[in-house]
């Protein structure tokens, strides 16, 4: 299944001169080297070898960067040109990372290892999409008038209002299996709402992240208003989420330091967002259209490698069917083209990271001595970079590591359902997970019933990993507080002021 020759995509002249330049970090509107003067390597996870050097910030630079993002916000200009002004700068952000398409294509494809095919249809359009569908936004934060009634103030008359306000100074730490994406998913909403912004991309994953600060240089940014760090997160991320002057904490990543986030903020108690882990449960009954079913099964936890949140990674099969759902699953995997994310026939990319391959491979190991058993894959594929077989795992226990855990690779756990009962509702909520989950049924009244009684923040029926940038997104239980995009992600970012007026 790995490639072991690729016809790779040439990289544009424009990406090789950027990926070839020294990387800095943007603070305050200039690009500026750690004050340590630190820098770690940047890998390429086909080949694991090194493609660029980033800035290893730490205090003293999330420092700089929270004093320029707060001077921002206090004194503007961000806060105090017109909400249609910001809108249109916010929009200019989605213009020009469609604009420049290819480029950040091939750095996501490069750096994170994904397939181009994808990042070219999916990660970038719906990175442009996120920013454009924020910018309507800036000029709809709209307050409302309240009629009071005041029993210790009789007869007298009042003129009463809310308002809705930025924030403030915004810290964000975003993951690195959608480099592009979770910056914009972040940005989008807190630029538009009139925050500014210190961020922290992955330190796996830097390049995408440094070339979208450019490009919201060119939007019309103004100095300060972002600021892009690169780093590690006990040196840099912990530094934001501490930090006394930044006024929200935004994260994404695993539940384990969603943690560490939450206790870091309290000093301050500073807002905090948060999307973290899942073990998605993904139910297919006996009635589902196997055409659909199974190749939506196979993609719900094959996408991206595995590295989604929402991963359908738990399925559920209903035993008359199970046979058919597991083969095709496993015929379907077995027909995956997996190679570097250059190559234009890759349908299946590495995992990100040394740390991350052997992680996955953990699991893999733990489960085989806890009984389970690969019906296909299992082990690591090819000699160079961070290949993983896509497995689907059988004879599986709820109670395994791998039906328990979250693995966040190319490997799923099909167990058998008897009836569409409590039964089946049990097993499916029993994780402490809540992200998302997916009903496979041509019934649509079994549908309805079985999205009503899913303990999780999105339920898709008949498809899975459908976003939009209008459509929320986010978690129950310790799959996170608050949400992602759509309207709702506004609460995230605003504060509401009463304001009561004696006439």
């Amino acid at each position: 299944m790995c490639a072991t020759t690729a016809e790779e995509v040439e990289l544009e002249s424009s990406v090789r001169a950027f990926i070839d330049k020294p990387h800095q970090m943007l603070i305050g509107g200039q690009w500026v080297p750690a004050e340590s003067g630190q820098t770690f390597d940047v890998f390429n996870p086909a080949t694991d070898e090194v493609i660029a050097h980033a800035q290893s910030a730490a205090q003293p630079d999330v420092d700089k960067a929270v004093k320029a993002a707060r001077q921002a916000f206090d004194d503007g200009p961000w806060t105090r040109i017109s909400p249609a002004e910001r809108g249109r700068i916010v929009w200019k952000i989605g213009e020009l990372i469609m604009d420049h398409q290819e480029e950040l294509a091939q750095l996501e494809a490069l750096d994170n290892g994904k397939p181009i095919s994808i990042a070219r249809a999916a990660d970038v359009p719906l990175a442009a999409e996120l920013f454009q569908y924020m910018a309507g936004w800036a000029t709809k934060l709209n307050g409302e008038q309240i009629g009071l009634t005041v029993p210790y103030a009789p007869g007298s008359e009042w003129h009463a209002y809310t308002r809705r306000e930025p924030v403030g100074v915004c810290g964000q730490i975003i993951p690195w299996n959608f480099p592009l994406l979770m910056a914009a998913w972040k940005l989008g909403p807190a630029l538009a709402c009139g925050n500014t912004v210190v961020m922290k991309v992955a330190e796996e994953t830097p390049l995408s992240g440094l070339k979208l600060a450019e490009l919201m240089q060119e939007a019309g940014v103004p100095d300060g208003a972002v600021n892009i760090l690169t780093g590690f997160g006990e040196e840099a991320g912990a530094p934001i989420a501490g930090h006394p002057d930044v006024d929200k904490i935004a994260f994404t990543g695993s539940t384990e330091v969603g943690r560490m986030i939450v206790d870091a903020a309290r000093g301050n108690l500073k807002k905090v967002s948060l999307e973290l882990g899942g073990k998605s449960p993904n139910i297919v009954l006996d009635d589902a259209d196997m055409d659909k079913a199974i190749p939506g099964a196979a993609n719900a936890i094959f996408f991206n490698h595995g590295q989604c949140c929402a991963a359908g990674s738990r399925l559920f099969v209903h035993e008359n069917v199970y046979d058919q759902v597991v083969e095709g699953i496993a015929d379907y995997a077995r027909n995956i083209k997996l190679g570097p994310g250059l190559d234009p026939a890759t349908q299946m990319g590495p995992l990100v990271s040394r740390t991350q391959l052997e992680r996955v491979t953990g699991y893999l190991e733990a489960g085989k001595k806890e009984g389970a058993r690969a019906a296909v894959g299992g082990e690591r594929a090819g000699g160079n970079g961070y290949f993983v077989e896509p497995t689907v795992l059988v004879d599986v226990a709820d109670d395994m590591s791998v039906s328990q855990e979250e693995i966040f690779g190319p490997v799923v756990t099909a167990t058998k359902f008897r009836d569409m009962d409590d039964e089946l509702i049990r097993r499916a909520n029993e994780t402490p997970y809540g992200l998302a989950s997916g009903v496979w049924t041509q019934d649509i009244s079994k549908a309805h019933k079985l999205a009503s009684r899913i303990r999780a923040g999105t339920v898709w029926v008949n498809c899975y990993n459908i976003f939009d940038a209008a459509l929320p997104f986010g978690g129950y239980k310790q799959s996170g507080w608050g949400r992602e995009m759509g309207e709702q992600v506004l609460d995230n970012y605003t504060e509401t002021k009463a304001v009561a007026v004696s006439l």
